[in-house]
C-alpha cells in the first residue's frame, strides 16, 4: 500500500509541473497507458488471493480515478492558459485602413435580365409561373399540338431520359411550354403569366447550349386579340432596351402550339459592324409569338369558343447579348470569375420591383 501511496504523490506532482500540454500526455502516458506504472500493478491483481485482491484493487482504482481526474483538470488549465496567450497576441488594428474588396460578388447577367423580364412583365398585370425540368410527353409535347408524329418535333433535339415500366419517357424540357399547359389546367381564365426557366437540347455551338433559358408570356380570356399581343412586346421591347421607340414588324411563321402565328422582328443598324438597336434600315429577329391554338386550349380543357389568347417566347441569353453587348452564347456558363466581374452587376446598382 505504501508503494501506491508514494506512486500516487509522484503522479500527481508530475502532472501538476506539466508546463505543456505535450508533456501533460507523456504524464498520462506514462502513469496509465498500457505499458504505465499504474497498469502494470493493475495486471499483477490476478497473481493476489482474493481477499488482497479486494483490498488493493479498490485502492488501485481510487488512485486511477484520481490521477485522470487530475490529468482532465491540468489539460484544461493549459487549453485556457494557450488560449489566453493567443488571443493576446492576435490583436486588431482598428487604425488601419479598410482593404478593397476584391471578393465582392456580382449578379449574373441571366440573373439580372429574368429580373428585368419580370419587373416589365409584372408592371403590365403578369404574374409569375414556374414548372419542373424533367416533363411528360403530355406536357412537353402533345398538349402543345404536336402529337407523336408531327415533323415539329424533330425540330428540337430532345435529351430523353430512360425508359419506364409503361414504356413512356420523361424528357428535360425542351421549352417553358409545359408551364402554361400546367397553368391552363390547374387555373380558370383570366390568365396572365410569365414562365421564366432552364431548357434543355441536344446543340452545342457559338450559338447553342445544351442548356438555356426562355421566358414566355401567356394572355387567356375572352377578348384577347393579336393587337393587344402587338402591343404589349412593343411595350417591353422599348422598356427593355431602355427607348423611347422602337420600329417592330412581324412576320408569318409557323409554331404547332399558335394559329396565327410570327417572328417578331426589331428595327437595327449594323453599319460599321456594330449594332445599335432602334436606328437604321435593317431588322433582327428577336422572338416568337401568336394566337393560342384552338387544339392547346382543348387539350387543357378549356372551350376554344370560349376563351381565347396570345402566347409568346424568347431566348433570355439572346436579349441579354443584344443588350449588353456579349458576343459568345458559351461565356454565359464558363464560370469565369473575370468575365462575371466585366459582365456582371453590383447588387442593388440596377433597381427593379425584384430586388428593390
Amino acid at each position: 500500500m505504501e508503494n501506491i501511496e508514494a506512486l500516487r504523490e509522484e503522479v500527481l506532482a508530475e502532472v501538476e509541473k506539466a508546463a505543456d500540454l505535450t508533456a501533460l500526455e507523456d504524464v498520462r502516458i506514462s502513469a496509465l497507458g498500457k505499458k504505465g506504472r499504474i497498469t502494470g500493478l493493475m495486471k499483477n491483481l490476478g497473481k493476489m488471493d482474493p481477499d488482497q485482491r479486494r483490498e488493493f484493487g479498490q485502492t488501485l482504482n481510487a488512485v486511477k480515478d484520481q490521477v485522470a481526474g487530475a490529468i482532465e483538470t491540468r489539460k484544461t488549465a493549459l487549453e485556457d492558459a494557450a488560449l489566453e496567450a493567443r488571443l493576446s497576441g492576435e490583436r486588431i488594428d482598428v487604425t488601419l485602413s479598410s482593404r478593397p474588396d476584391e471578393t465582392a460578388g456580382r449578379i449574373h447577367p441571366i440573373s439580372q435580365t429574368i429580373d428585368e423580364i419580370v419587373s416589365i412583365f409584372g408592371e403590365m398585370g403578369f404574374a409569375l409561373a414556374e414548372g419542373p425540368d424533367v416533363e411528360d410527353d403530355f406536357h412537353n409535347f402533345t398538349a402543345l399540338n404536336i402529337p407523336p408524329e408531327h415533323p415539329a418535333r424533330e425540330m428540337q433535339d430532345t435529351f430523353y431520359l430512360p425508359e419506364q415500366d409503361d414504356g413512356s419517357r420523361l424528357v428535360l424540357r425542351t421549352h417553358t411550354s409545359p408551364v402554361q399547359i400546367r397553368t391552363m389546367q390547374s387555373k380558370t381564365p383570366p390568365i396572365r403569366i410569365i414562365a421564366p426557366g432552364r431548357t434543355y437540347r441536344s446543340d452545342s455551338d457559338m450559338t447553342h447550349t445544351p442548356m438555356f433559358h426562355q421566358v414566355e408570356g401567356l394572355v387567356i380570356d375572352k377578348k384577347t386579340h393579336m393587337g393587344h399581343l402587338k402591343g404589349c412586346l412593343l411595350e417591353f421591347v422599348k422598356t427593355y432596351f431602355e427607348l423611347d421607340d422602337v420600329p417592330v414588324r412581324y412576320r408569318p411563321s409557323f409554331f404547332p402550339f399558335t394559329e396565327p402565328s410570327a417572328e417578331m422582328d426589331i428595327g437595327c443598324s449594323r453599319k460599321g459592324g456594330e449594332l445599335k438597336i432602334g436606328e437604321g434600315d435593317d431588322w433582327l429577329e428577336i422572338l416568337g409569338c401568336g394566337m393560342v391554338h384552338p387544339r392547346v386550349l382543348s387539350a387543357c380543357g378549356l372551350d376554344p369558343e370560349e376563351y381565347q389568347g396570345f402566347a409568346f417566347g424568347m431566348g433570355i441569353e439572346r436579349i441579354a447579348m443584344l443588350k449588353y453587348g456579349i458576343p459568345d452564347l458559351r461565356t454565359f456558363f464558363d464560370t469565369d470569375l473575370r468575365w462575371l466581374k466585366h459582365y456582371g452587376f453590383v447588387p442593388l446598382d440596377v433597381p427593379n420591383m425584384v430586388r428593390g
